[in-house]
């Protein structure tokens, strides 16, 4: 924990450039080694920090099968001079990050993702649009290579996210979920074809998108799920606020939890401009 009166403190004897670039620097001398070449060193330089974390509650949609966030208050400043709430709910609620753990056994759990690896440049792929006709809408080769077009190749330690904007729809469960009469989910999600490239050509550490799955609501065979996250690479659902940020140009931190043995987490993500 950091309070407000120890981080003045320190700012007041060193810069924020100087701030960042020491906490960068240790965390890549702490970091294990990857099989992915991290993103060079740099100072961290922004004019403003961007919450792309939904709020989570007792009312946040989640994937069927999972039961519903549960809060409640555990101390009370009436009776115990203090105040703390008692949470209940699955690893992967809310906006959360699911850890290679989480569809292959010999994966890192989230505990393990080291340091280096949550903090990159930020991609973001805008497929409103489409996704504004075809709730079944993916992710495609072509998004990638048009968006490479515009804004130069996908940088190296990139996360890669998808703008559907779903997110729109979080706070009505029967909207986001988009379930027919027959139960199947509809919502936009990555192709493997555009998963594939990134595993094959490109340095990425992580993809995101702002629907409940990385995978399409009407998939079986979660074949994006059993792809990128055994290839040792991490996944973000249900990113908030992917309107408010550039497509390219901004930085994304990673909060993400350090349980032992987890499969993912809720995370709290800033993107910093």
């Amino acid at each position: 924990m950091c309070l407000p009166e120890t981080l003045a403190s320190a700012q007041s004897t060193i810069s924020r450039r100087d701030l960042f670039k020491a906490t960068a620097v240790a965390a890549v001398a702490a970091a294990a080694p990857s099989a992915i070449e991290a993103a060079p060193e740099r100072a961290l330089r922004y004019r403003s920090v961007i919450d792309l974390t939904h709020v989570l509650g007792t009312q946040t949609p989640l994937f069927p099968g999972y039961n519903q966030v549960q809060i409640s208050v555990n101390r009370s400043y009436q009776q115990d001079g203090y105040y703390a709430n008692q949470l209940n709910f699955n690893e992967h609620s809310g906006t959360h990050i699911d850890s290679p753990r989480h569809f292959d056994p010999d994966g890192v759990s989230v505990d393990q993702i080291p340091p280096s690896r949550l903090i990159g440049p930020l991609a973001v792929i805008d497929v409103r649009e489409r996704a504004g006709r075809d709730p079944d809408t993916l992710v495609t080769p072509d998004d990638l290579r048009a968006w490479e077009r515009r804004y130069g190749r996908i940088p190296n330690g990139a996360v890669v996210i998808m703008n559907s904007g779903w997110a729109t729809r979080i706070n009505n469960a029967q909207a986001f979920l988009n379930a027919d009469s027959g139960g199947t989910l509809h919502f936009p999600g990555w192709s493997k074809a555009a998963t594939d490239l990134l595993i094959n050509e490109r340095n990425v550490i992580g993809i995101g998108v702002d629907t409940l799955s990385l995978d399409f609501g009407a998939s079986t065979d979660f074949a994006v799920h059993y792809s990128w996250l055994p290839s040792g690479r991490w996944g973000l659902e249900n990113v908030a606020n992917l309107a408010d940020v550039p497509p390219h140009g901004a930085t994304l931190m990673v909060g993400a939890p350090k349980h032992y043995g987890g499969s993912g987490g809720p995370v709290r993500l800033l993107a910093l401009i």
